[in-house]
């Protein structure tokens, strides 16, 4: 396994700064855009930690976690989404993720998530307040459309609400805790 870092993000501009970024740090970085380029440099160079957005080009990253462990099962995977819930965290920790950051992230929690031996960091505690209902149906809305692999339709059809209603629901920013 060598030391690359692999940052796997449909943002161009993103993904280029982020690489950058960890070169700068020390880490050396390489950049791809999409799950096929994703799975072939993980194929060739086996890296030992994997950046990856939870949203490619509007499927899911999470699909992307059990195929890279696969290939390097050493591999350190944290993942990114601009778009936070606690089903999806969930997802992506119980598929391998050692953490999962909302976006914009500083370059010193993806560091300190690499250099915490790849060890979940959640805080145990239970929040002060419940959630919201808004907040509940965000987090069901994101979970459902994570079982269905980010389809739309599939993820509407499930809910048993009207595509464009769910279309503008997931067009929204989500409801705060």
């Amino acid at each position: 396994m060598n030391e690359t870092t692999l940052v796997i993000d449909d943002d161009p501009n993103f993904n280029a700064i982020l690489v950058r970024t960890l070169e700068r740090r020390g880490y050396p970085a390489h950049g791809v855009l999409d799950a096929e380029s994703a799975l072939a440099a993980a194929r060739e160079s086996a890296p030992a930690r994997v950046v990856l957005d939870l949203n490619l080009n509007g499927s899911s990253g999470l699909v992307l976690i059990p195929q890279l462990l696969a290939l390097n099962p050493d591999a350190h995977i944290v993942v990114l989404t601009g778009y936070a819930s606690i089903a999806t965290a969930v997802d992506a920790v119980k598929l391998g993720a050692i953490q999962y950051l909302a976006k914009p992230v500083e370059i010193e929690a993806i560091l300190s998530a690499f250099d915490d031996d790849g060890i979940p960091d959640f805080d145990p505690a239970a929040p002060d307040e419940p959630l919201s209902v808004d907040r509940l149906e965000w987090e069901h809305i994101q979970r459902v459309l994570n079982e269905n692999d980010g389809n739309i339709s599939a993820t509407a059809r499930a809910l048993k609400m009207h595509r464009r209603t769910l279309q503008r629901k997931l067009a929204k920013r989500p409801v705060r805790t």
